[in-house]
């Protein structure tokens, strides 16, 4: 990802280790831990830094240090729709590894079975009208016949 955005504004090279001994390995984390600021401070969507938040949150949730919030009219409503044959699926700039975590240890407990799939990144940008014909395709669905929900208000 580094290189992708070495010509972008702002970004924060890491170099490539040439040399050895501590000093250089201190030097080399600090530039990765200044290009995760960097990525982060500018709200990036990349996937690779989706998938080094979801590592940093694995060992959060399964130490029970972090629980998924989920308002208390979220689970009756997604049990009411499958109820009435509709599927659930979640689609994320976090990647699917993060929702497996918010979901399975939730202040509502686990809740991975309320959910037939998990899209992330990986399918598109949220704000690319591909996306989600991508997303249509994957699971056999025509895209009028699907309503995505969204945090995303454009």
């Amino acid at each position: 990802q580094a290189q992708e955005d070495s010509s972008l504004d702002g970004a924060v090279p890491i170099p490539l280790e040439s040399g050895s001994g501590e000093e250089e390995l201190e030097r080399v984390i600090q530039a990765v831990v200044d290009n995760v600021h960097w990525q982060m401070s500018l709200d990036r969507k990349t996937t690779a830094l989706k998938q080094l938040q979801g590592h940093m949150w694995r060992a959060a949730y399964a130490t029970g240090h972090v629980k998924g919030e989920i308002f208390e009219d979220v689970v009756p409503a997604i049990r009411k729709w499958r109820e009435a044959g509709m599927k659930v699926y979640i689609y994320s700039s976090g990647s699917v590894e993060a929702q497996k975590l918010l979901f399975g240890y939730s202040t509502e407990g686990d809740i991975l079975e309320l959910f037939d799939g998990h899209f992330d990144t990986k399918i598109g940008p949220k704000v690319e009208s591909e996306s989600y014909r991508r997303i249509a395709a994957s699971i056999g669905c025509a895209t009028n016949n699907i309503l995505f929900l969204t945090d995303v208000p454009r």
